[in-house]
């Protein structure tokens, strides 16, 4: 059961690259669709016998490599922390594959986007059951090896394959962080095994490294490289650029990267090496704080935007920071229990922003959508129920994981954590907003598309529906019927598999005895401020903004939230810039010379004056094999005699073969 929903994914996507022309469309799509629904029944009986149960299993296949003392086995740890991700990534993955037989089934090349489908879901469960940091990799560089194929998947078209390649690039630097942080683990733990993290990562927090005149304590070093890591796959702030880009592949596949894989890879590893990030308190404080401010950053992004899944991509962003922030705060189970609540609405969101999409003949505008509620019904609800449990409205699932978060970030009592508490209220209540005004102008505003695109509209079909509804309903129950599994005071269900020891964990029971001014504080601020933001819509209507005042103010205010804070443009004009005039000068003499000189060409050559030099000991002259011969003779009696050991054997063939070059080279000269 346990090596069978691993494999099922990977088996999917053989046999339908080899031998899907055989099978054919449909016998493709049965094919996938049966395997992944296997995979997500086996995903909750595992979660049954190791949540519920407390049987954490290990699987230990083989010894993968040897390299003297060090070994590396392939293998797989089923903990608490896998069950929980089995259950996200498996339910969201079967009912996006459901979901992309109806929203592509014109595509001609329907099977190879399900075969990819199932290849980037078995790179996510390789990911998250390994049980070593190497195996980790392997599935951390899979899944974004699957992305690339997906992002790009309509690869006739110019802007996905520069989203695809600015997606891989823009991890790749995040991705030297990890593989820093797996060098550095190796060296001061002399293994990459989780098990044996855990253990010695208490004993190790002393440890520092001296570099350049300063005394830098180990782990935090590595936290921070683990933390580069997580900020490329999880879209924080800096590296976050590739995310909205992501959009321009078919829906499906941004409702899989957002909702349930590769941006939660970041936040997983997080959580997985919380013993190492949890005795590194300054790494910690950097974790906090850059959350933060990309939860709060991405959300007032996303109120400005017009393409419908580029703000739902934003609130992706601004939620990954929740997850992360909360991270720095020491609590990874409220992290993980945010995480698995996000994955369904969020899911939910960009299913129907697909359908919507689908329906209006793809088109993204929503300055030209309007008057939907009437037409799209179903899908109306569908994304009302997303919004709201993205919004934290009391009693969705958003709400018990959104709220907990703020509130823990008020009970610490610390000046840090109380600035973070006020900013994480903040990006609440941009939430909220963007939420309201994409909510409005979708369904409420009046028409503003073409009459073609409304003539002929339809709501979704069952295979569209299907998905969809039992999102919603994940998305109303699942956080109230989980929160005492995950979070609830007492509660056993990890079984150690997170670092849990820190009494800062305590300011759950802190949390829970707030006033309830407090508690209410992030509902009260949101419901005041769609009150606002709708009186000021009506008040900013009537402005004249022919008086310059008023329009350069706006003017400044719009394009800094429109164009992203400006980080692209300063991405692209410095960076990307600076970096191509340097590799038009520069790199490239250096790379066809001094690199080619020390790597390749080297190696070809000293291969080749070797070669040369072994040729000439077959003379073919008798005298020249006996004198081989004596001298051999001589220095074995000569070591023997004297019961020392002057040489070893490659130290006494290069003597030979100096001596018979030596020697070729005085015949030459005579």
């Amino acid at each position: 059961m346990y090596l069978t929903v691993i494999l099922l994914p990977l088996l999917n996507f053989l046999i339908v690259i080899l031998f899907g022309r055989f099978l054919g469309n449909k016998g493709s799509q049965i094919f996938i669709v049966i395997n992944m629904f296997i995979n997500f029944l086996l995903s909750y009986f595992i979660f049954y016998e190791v949540s519920l149960k407390g049987s954490v299993c290990f699987l230990k296949l083989f010894s993968w490599f040897n390299v003297g003392l060090f070994t590396l086995n392939w293998g797989f740890l089923f903990d608490p922390i896998t069950a929980t991700m089995l259950i996200v990534v498996n339910t969201v993955s079967f009912l996006v594959h459901i979901y992309s037989i109806e929203y592509m089934k014109y595509d001609p090349f329907l099977p190879r986007f399900l075969s990819y489908l199932s290849l980037f879901t078995f790179f996510m469960l390789i990911l998250i059951t390994a049980d070593n940091l190497i195996q980790l990799f392997v599935g951390w560089e899979g899944v974004g090896l699957a992305s690339y194929l997906l992002i790009n998947f309509w690869f006739s078209i110019l802007e996905a394959n520069k989203s695809a390649l600015k997606a891989m690039v823009m991890n790749r630097l995040g991705d030297i962080g990890i593989v820093l942080a797996i060098s550095l683990i190796f060296i001061e733990y002399k293994s990459l095994d989780f098990s044996i993290i855990a253990g010695l990562s208490k004993l190790l927090s002393g440890d520092f490294y001296y570099f350049c005149g300063f005394y830098i304590n180990s782990l935090t070093l590595i936290s921070i490289f683990i933390f580069i890591g997580a900020i490329g796959k999880s879209a924080q702030i800096g590296l976050h650029t590739w995310l909205p880009d992501a959009m321009a592949g078919p829906t499906p596949v941004s409702a899989l990267i957002h909702a349930a894989t590769m941006v939660t890879a970041g936040v997983f590893v997080l959580i997985r090496l919380s013993p190492i990030i949890e005795n590194a308190p300054y790494a910690l404080l950097i974790i906090t704080f850059i959350g933060v401010l990309t939860s709060l950053f991405a959300a007032t992004i996303g109120l400005f935007q017009n393409d419908l899944k580029k703000i739902v991509a934003y609130s992706t962003c601004s939620q990954l920071g929740y997850m992360v922030f909360i991270c720095g705060l020491s609590n990874y189970s409220l992290s993980i229990f945010h995480l698995a609540n996000h994955a369904f609405f969020k899911a939910l969101l960009f299913l129907t922003a697909g359908s919507i999409i689908h329906s209006l003949n793809d088109e993204q505008d929503i300055r030209k959508y309007g008057g939907l509620i009437h037409l799209l019904p179903f899908s109306y609800i569908m994304f009302v129920i997303g919004s709201l449990a993205l919004m934290g409205v009391p009693f969705l699932s958003g709400f018990y994981s959104k709220d907990l978060i703020i509130e823990i970030a008020f009970s610490s009592y610390i000046i840090q954590n109380n600035f973070v508490y006020w900013l994480s209220i903040i990006a609440a209540v941009f939430t909220t907003l963007y939420s309201t005004r994409l909510i409005f102008l979708t369904f409420f505003n009046k028409p503003n598309g073409f009459k073609s695109d409304y003539i002929n509209i339809k709501d979704s079909s069952f295979l569209i529906g299907f998905p969809l509804l039992v999102l919603s309903i994940n998305s109303i129950f699942f956080g109230f019927i989980s929160k005492d599994f995950f979070v609830g005071l007492g509660t056993d269900s990890w079984l150690n598999s997170i670092e849990i020891i820190s009494t800062k964990n305590l300011l759950v029971l802190e949390s829970e005895f707030l006033n309830s001014s407090i508690k209410n504080l992030p509902f009260l601020f949101s419901t005041v401020a769609i009150i606002a933001f709708i009186s000021l819509n009506k008040i900013v209507s009537k402005i004249n903004f022919s008086n310059t005042k008023y329009f350069l103010t706006y003017r400044f205010l719009y394009s800094f939230f429109f164009n992203k804070w400006f980080i692209d443009i300063i991405y692209n004009k410095l960076v990307i810039n600076f970096f191509i005039k340097i590799s038009y000068k520069n790199v490239i003499n250096i790379d066809r010379g001094f690199i080619e000189l020390l790597g390749p060409l080297f190696l070809v050559r000293f291969i080749n004056f070797i070669i040369n030099k072994i040729i000439r000991i077959q003379t073919g002259f008798i005298y020249n094999y006996l004198f081989i011969f004596i001298l051999s003779i001589f220095l074995i009696l000569f070591n023997l005699w004297f019961n020392i050991y002057l040489f070893d054997s490659s130290v006494f063939f290069i003597l030979i073969l100096l001596i018979l070059y030596l020697s070729d080279n005085d015949h030459n000269n005579k």
